[in-house]
This record gives structure tokens, sequence and C-alpha cells, in this order.
């Protein structure tokens, strides 16, 4: 037991990682304990074989007809079930990453089986509006090209008013933070435009602004202005005073202690609200190309919903999920990177402890 937690504050810093530090607090494991986490990370691989079996042998509905898309997709995904579950006996950080996602992983699995089976073999769930998963692949493949020109304007669309309100709200922010003359003048307005949703602003957009894409910014732009302006100023403010008198005294100028104290410590704060800006970013994407814009997923689903082609509908809708979990997943890498001192700090007290 002594040898357990026999580490000094160097290896803390240096060697400590968080599987590591998950190891230390866990119960050591039993044999049995083993054997079930084991078939727990094996759970994804099970209900793989699972949706693959419901799609070849129950039969289809009458007049409902499928491909093999379906098939090769579900076996694509067992296959890397199977890879990351052999790969979880080599590597503890695997082990614990998949011990802990594989019972999310098997659900998923199993809604596609359950949905299947209500659309393609029982037609419970009735065309147009409900198609199966086979459709949704033939339509992303079929129409594969204008998808991803579709997609690469609503990228370009998300990350122009993104970008904007976050400066303007890392700006706004840190004034209203630092400055009570600025907090007297912009702080109503925040109140009264965070209160206001996107769609309200679109009967404005279209009249004042020099273009749809312009409008369409402006609408993604407001939301991120005002979570950052929040979390930026919330983050300035929680700031210890002292602080503030110890750079003083040192002589830091007005300027000096806004870029080297409070913006360094408001940091955490910063990168919260840089990530639920973008949550509303990707929440006004589809409003903001309802403005008119020519091209974009939010403009593909609607077209694509008046000529009742739901097929291609899904195809964009999941089109447009992969996007805003990629993008949130690289903002939450960014954001654990930029903060990796916060987990050592944790280690550090856990050592001392």
């Amino acid at each position: 037991m002594k040898d357990r937690f026999n580490f000094n504050r160097d290896d803390v810093f240096n060697n400590l990682t968080r599987e590591r530090l998950t190891e230390l607090e866990s119960v050591p494991r039993t044999g049995l304990r083993l054997v079930c986490d084991y078939l727990i990370c094996l759970m994804p691989v099970l209900a793989g074989c699972m949706a693959l079996a419901e799609y070849i042998l129950i039969p289809n509905l009458r007049d409902n007809t499928s491909t093999q898309v379906y098939i090769y997709f579900i076996a694509a995904l067992t296959a890397a079930a199977v890879i990351f579950f052999i790969t979880a006996f080599k590597s503890r950080k695997t082990f614990y990453i998949l011990r802990y996602k594989a019972p999310f992983y098997a659900l998923v699995f199993i809604l596609l089986a359950v949905y299947d089976y209500l659309t393609l073999k029982t037609g419970i769930l009735v065309l147009p509006y409900f198609p199966w998963c086979d459709q949704i692949l033939n339509a992303i493949i079929d129409d594969h090209a204008y998808l991803l020109d579709c997609a690469g304007n609503s990228i370009l669309l998300l990350f122009s008013g993104y970008f904007y309100g976050a400066v303007l709200g890392l700006i706004t922010g840190t004034a209203c933070g630092c400055s009570r003359t600025a907090d007297y003048w912009i702080s109503p307005f925040m109140k009264l435009l965070g209160a206001i949703p996107s769609p309200t602003w679109i009967p404005v957009v279209m009249v004042i602004a020099s273009s749809l894409f312009a409008g369409s910014v402006f609408i993604i732009a407001l939301g991120v202005w005002y979570a950052m302006t929040i979390a930026t100023m919330t983050g300035i403010r929680n700031i210890d005073r002292y602080f503030y008198d110890a750079a003083k005294t040192l002589g830091a100028s007005r300027i000096q202690l806004v870029f080297h104290v409070a913006l360094p410590f408001a940091v955490p704060n910063i990168l919260q609200g840089l990530t639920q800006g973008m949550s509303s970013a990707c929440m006004a994407l589809i409003t903001a190309e309802m403005v008119g814009v020519e091209s974009g997923l939010g403009w593909y689903i609607s077209w694509q919903k008046s000529w009742a082609q739901y097929g291609k509908m899904y195809a964009a809708i999941v089109l447009l999920c992969v996007i805003f979990v990629s993008v949130n997943w690289g903002l939450n890498r960014i954001k654990r990177y930029m903060l990796r001192w916060q987990e050592r700090v944790s280690a550090f007290d856990y050592g001392a402890v």
C-alpha cells in the first residue's frame, strides 16, 4: 500500500497521467470484476452483430426495397469496435476509454436496429416521413457532391459569424469586466439584445444588411457575442483583488493589468465562452440560412423538404450533426490542451494529500 502512493511532486507533474490517476483512485480489480469490465467492452461488438442479424434475417415489409449499403456501414462500424476491443488488451488508456463509452456505443447500434425494424421491416414509421437507414445512406452517396458543396458553404458561414462574434465579445467582455464606465453603458444593451431570439432579427437584417451573407453572419455573431461577453466579464470579475494590488505594487500600468493579470486569469472562462458561443452559432446557423442564402445545409434541408425528399433531408441533417460534433470536439481538445495545467494542479493536490 505504501508503494502505491510513493511518488514525489516531480512525478505528479511529469509522469502522472489521467489514466494512472484513475487507476490509483480505483478499487483494486478482482478477477471477476476484470472479466465483467471486458464483457462491457465487448458490448458494442455484440450489439453490432445483432444489428447486422436484424437487417439480414428479418424480411422486409412488402414493397420495401433495400440495398447492401447499410450492411457495409454496420459491418464497418462493428469492425471498428472489434479493433477497439483488441487494442484495449494492449493499451491501458484505450481500455479506460472503451470501458466508459462501450454502453453508449452499444446503444447506438441498438437504436439503429430498432429504427430499421420500425421502418424497413414493419412500416410502423411510414414513408415518406421516415425513410429507413439504407435510403439515407444511399442519398448521401448519390448526392455527395452537392452535399459537400453545401457543407463547405455552411462551414464558411458558421466560422465567419463565430469569428466576428468571438472577437467583439472578447472586447466588450474585457471592457465591462475592467471598467465600470464601460459596464454602465454596455450592460443594458447586453440585457436587451441577449433576451431577443435570433429569428426575430431576420426582418431587420433583410432590410439593412448589405448582402444576404452579411445578414446571416450578423445573426450568428449576435449569439456568439453575447455568450463570449458574459463569460469574459464573469472571469475577470471573479479575479481576486489581491492580484491587482500585487501587480500595482510592482509598477504595472492599467494596460498591463488588463493583458498580464485580467485576461490570463480569465482564460478558463474565455474558453468556456468560446465553447458556449459555438453551440449558439450552430443553433443559429439554420436560422441564418433561412435569410436567403443560395447554398448551405440549412438551405438544402428546406429545399428537399419542400419536394418531400425526406431521405436527402435526413442525409443533410446527419452531415450537419457530424460537422457540429466535430467542431465541438476540436474546441474541447483545444480547451483541454490550454487548461492542461488545471489537471496538473489536481494531480499535485492528490499527491499532497
